[in-house]
């Protein structure tokens, strides 16, 4: 499809990262071979520190460095660096330039160009060495009564690194070659690369936090996160050792499952302050330890494995399932992850009614827990006839007794008719119905039922509440469209427009309307950059451009040009497009469908869409 280049792509990542990284020594300046001028496309820190300017005091000025010179700045190396950025040569200077405070330096420059995979010079690399020592030896305090040429011999030792860069480029050498342009920043021949276009580079071990993979491994971590959010409250509260071997078995997976997130998250990009993409793997670690590592570690610790033997105190089972409370943290990624489907009207929905469902279950497990907790007296070892687990039992014929041979009390409910009485309960509660067969008779169960009668008003009037507004959101386009329809009929009933031009109307806006579903499309590019709307303009009219032969040899730049003035017209059966003698100040192509020409009531021409 045409309008995939652009005028003006950023340098690949690995050339200039390793510049910066590697080359903390050198101070060099990029500058944009295509452009009159050579304006600067990159300073690095060590020639902002060395000339005192900023680096953006430094963007878009000459390459040259015209904006450094000075009075004493020589005439005739002025003009040689001049022609050699003229002919795209290499060379080197000694030339005296001014720094920002207007202080004069010695600098020694190399110019070198750099050209891409098809020979054409794209870039321009200037190197800069301060020399200033070997000009003018400085006296300073340490060096007051010495001759000249100690001074010099002290800065010659002191400057060692210094005197060995200064090796002169050969101009008769091929410029573009690695070892040669990696000599002059320093760098190792396989860490500069020719200059060109290429896609950013991850590190092996790293995952994109955009991959499919990632994708579906975070959806996996979600629906274990909700299976998590109901088992956990439900263990807690029914005590449950899980015996069970299968339910185990599931439940020592799901956590050896969020230790593989835990290790997956250490390897995994994310998104910068910035809104970069941060690959570092240093910078991912950190940025982990800080945020959900000690979260998601404490979630993880198999306690389900603990409670599960038989001779475990049950002080220390209680422990390990109240930890496992800290399992419910995991929820913040579900937080994180659904709102990117909150536009949706169907998915709130449904999130909506979820959310009700998963605190209507916490309030249940919650309110067995404080029956259970008071139906037997454990100070006078008696059973309390006004807690709702006793009146449940003796309601279903499974009353509690005492077994006086072991000393403890038997009998009661079985735990799911439990959970689904506790369930029906702060159902009924949270909906405002409440039947009252199931009611608190003790003032810790009233004083709870109060707390879920207030936290269920809030929660009905949201969820509920917003069910009509949902609806209303996802039938607007269908309601937008009546109501043009009746603007339009009451328009053409008050100024009596004739019949056949009446439904010719009408025919327009109900085909038009089924084309483009209702979407504003200059609305919506409105709203994007000049460049992303250029691709989509590009896109949108990509059938003229592919298929019409006037636009067979025409560039990039000219498609993208054309397409942002585009506009698509649909014109109804029996429209007239131009009538004899209109002047015509457009020029249209048939994308499909026909045009007749008529003259004097006779087809003399049909125009059809090009093939």
């Amino acid at each position: 499809m045409p309008g995939g280049k652009r005028g003006l792509v950023a340098p690949q990542n690995t050339f200039l990262e390793n510049i910066v990284r590697r080359s903390s020594e050198s101070s060099f300046l990029l500058g944009n071979a295509q452009i009159v001028d050579w304006p600067v496309v990159y300073s690095n820190d060590g020639f902002c520190k060395l000339s005192g300017y900023h680096r953006a005091d430094v963007m878009q000025k000459s390459s040259t460095c015209s904006f450094m010179y000075g009075e004493l700045t020589d005439k005739k190396t002025i003009e040689k660096v001049r022609q050699t950025f003229d002919n795209y040569e290499s060379n080197c200077f000694e030339v005296l330039l001014y720094k920002k405070n207007r202080t004069p330096v010695w600098f020694y420059m190399q110019i070198a160009p750099i050209r891409n995979e098809h020979e054409k010079v794209v870039l321009f690399l200037c190197t800069f060495k301060d020399i200033t020592l070997f000009k003018q030896p400085i006296e300073d305090d340490s060096t007051k009564g010495w001759t000249k040429f100690a001074r010099l011999t002290r800065a010659l030792t002191n400057s060692r690194s210094v005197l060995q860069q200064l090796t002169p480029m050969n101009k008769t050498e091929v410029v573009h070659k690695h070892s040669r342009l990696a000599e002059v920043l320093q760098l190792g021949s396989d860490i500069l690369p020719q200059y060109k276009q290429e896609a950013p580079k991850t590190p092996p071990h790293i995952i994109l936090h955009y991959c499919a993979f990632k994708t579906t491994w975070d959806w996996v971590i979600l629906i274990l996160t909700f299976y998590t959010a109901i088992m956990v409250p439900y263990n807690v509260s029914f005590k449950t050792k899980q015996n069970n071997i299968a339910w185990l078995v599931l439940d020592s997976v799901v956590d050896v499952i969020f230790l593989v997130d835990i290790v997956l998250n250490f390897h995994t990009t994310f998104v910068g302050p910035g809104g970069e993409v941060i690959s570092d793997p240093k910078l991912i670690r950190m940025n982990y330890l800080k945020t959900w590592f000690v979260i998601d570690l404490l979630s993880c610790l198999p306690y389900d494995i603990i409670n599960a033997f038989e001779n475990v105190d049950e002080g220390i089972s209680s422990l390990f399932s109240s930890l496992k409370v800290v399992r419910l943290l995991r929820l913040g990624r579900v937080a994180r992850k659904l709102d990117h489907y909150l536009e949706y009207g169907a998915a709130v929905l449904v999130l909506l009614v979820c959310v009700f469902g998963l605190v209507a279950h916490w309030l249940a497990c919650i309110w067995y827990s404080i029956g259970d907790y008071e139906v037997i007296d454990e100070v006078t070892n008696t059973i309390q006839i006004d807690s709702w687990l006793y009146q449940l039992a003796l309601s279903i014929g499974t009353p509690y007794r005492y077994n006086t041979s072991a000393g403890i009390w038997e009998g009661g409910p079985s735990k799911d008719s439990l959970y689904v009485s506790s369930l029906y309960f702060t159902m009924t509660s949270l909906t405002t119905i409440g039947f009252g067969n199931i009611a608190p008779t003790t003032d810790v169960e009233k004083m709870f039922s109060v707390a879920m009668m207030m936290v269920g008003s809030l929660l009905y009037a949201t969820i509920f509440g917003n069910v009509t507004t949902i609806f209303q959101q996802m039938y607007a386009n269908t309601n937008r469209y009546h109501e043009m329809l009746n603007n339009v009929r009451d328009f053409l009933k008050l100024y009596q427009v004739p019949k056949g031009l009446s439904e010719r109307v009408m025919d327009y806006i109900v085909s038009t309307w089924s084309m483009s579903k209702g979407i504003d499309t200059e609305k919506v590019l409105s709203i994007c950059p000049k460049d992303m709307r250029a691709d989509i303009c590009v896109h949108l009219n990509r059938k003229v451009f592919n298929e019409h032969p006037a636009f067979r040899l025409a560039s990039d730049g000219c498609l993208r040009a054309l397409a942002v003035e585009f506009q698509t017209i649909h014109c109804a059966p029996g429209d007239l497009i131009y009538h004899a003698g209109e002047s015509v100040d457009a020029l249209c192509f048939v994308v499909s469908g026909s045009l007749e020409v008529i003259q004097d009531d006779e087809v003399v021409a049909i125009l059809d869409h090009f093939p």
